[in-house]
């Protein structure tokens, strides 16, 4: 531990978005004291650094005079942090002013190195990235959720505590895993909101509203994340493909002919389905993902066209 830092370190969050806030008010729940917020620059980021530090008893700021916090916790997008960090460290110079310091990012795809001008300058320097999702109008609690840890020692003895009093679990990760690391975060939520964004087009087929698909599909998704987390991937798969249902696929590929972008996602994950899951028929299976026509089920592709014609 770094010296003076025996008991909880005071915070400064660079950046009032949907992961600074949520991060100031889980620390503040831990009994840390959330100094000051830092806006990169003045007007709507400062004012919503102003109401992030109002809701946590800190100042809104633009930079780091006067502020005498331990622990700087860079919270901006990835392409900033390098740029924040240059910022910060060209008005507030010199060894004298972060030797003793700690700096985290919270970036999934980029490293510690990101904060090198200020290890250059004495600080201790980790990136420090929760495997959870933060947006607008939502502030989910930390408890439980694991942090993907690397950097200098002295950073990451501190980090490990303080995720450790906001109720997280840290563990730790080599730089040349991040990029994979954030790819697999990326499928776990923001492209699993792209799969049920296409899943309400599906519904729309079905002569459903994407609101109303929206209403009904929660049951199913639910007990689909129910059976994953209780028996894993294989044991909680159904439908289709395991029971190698070939015609009912061949039918939903027609149908699906309507909605291009549809089938194709429909056709990747069968097929990924195929590689990773238990699944009966295979060979069937792959013969009618393959197709490039959608036959209708128990005709060959060449023998519908035929009749179309």
């Amino acid at each position: 531990m770094l010296p003076g830092m025996a008991g909880k370190p005071r915070v400064a969050i660079v950046g009032a978005g949907n992961l600074g806030s949520a991060l100031a008010l889980s620390l503040q729940r831990a009994g840390y004291v959330v100094e000051a917020v830092i806006a990169h620059s003045r007007g709507a980021s400062l004012k919503r650094a102003q109401t992030l530090a109002k809701q946590v008893g800190a100042r809104a700021a633009t930079d780091l005079s006067d502020v005498r916090a331990d622990l700087i916790w860079f919270c901006v997008p990835d392409a900033e942090i390098a740029r924040a960090a240059r910022l910060l460290a060209g008005k507030l110079s010199g060894k004298a002013q972060w030797k003793g310091r700690v700096a985290l990012h919270s970036s999934g795809a980029l490293t510690s190195d990101e904060l090198a001008v200020l290890r250059s300058l004495g600080a201790a320097v980790a990136s420090v990235h929760p495997l959870m999702t933060f947006v607008r109008g939502s502030r989910p609690s930390l408890a439980g959720v694991p942090f993907a840890v690397e950097g200098d020692a002295a950073a990451v003895r501190l980090a490990r505590r303080v995720v450790e009093n906001v109720g997280g679990h840290a563990y730790s990760i080599r730089q040349k895993d991040k990029a994979a690391y954030h790819a697999w975060g990326t499928f776990a939520s923001p492209l699993f909101t792209a799969l049920l964004a296409t899943t309400e087009q599906v519904a729309v087929l079905a002569g459903v509203s994407r609101k109303a698909a929206r209403r009904r599909m929660i049951p199913i998704l639910q007990q689909t994340l129910a059976n994953y987390a209780a028996l894993g991937a294989a044991g909680g798969f159904s439908g289709p493909i395991v029971r190698g249902d070939v015609d009912t696929v061949k039918r939903h590929l027609h149908v699906l002919r309507g909605a291009p972008v549809v089938r194709e996602v429909y056709v990747a994950l069968a097929g990924s389905a195929l590689r990773y899951l238990p699944a009966k028929s295979k060979a069937g299976l792959e013969r009618a993902l393959r197709s490039p026509s959608s036959g209708q089920p128990g005709r060959s592709p060449r023998r519908s066209r035929a009749t179309k014609g």
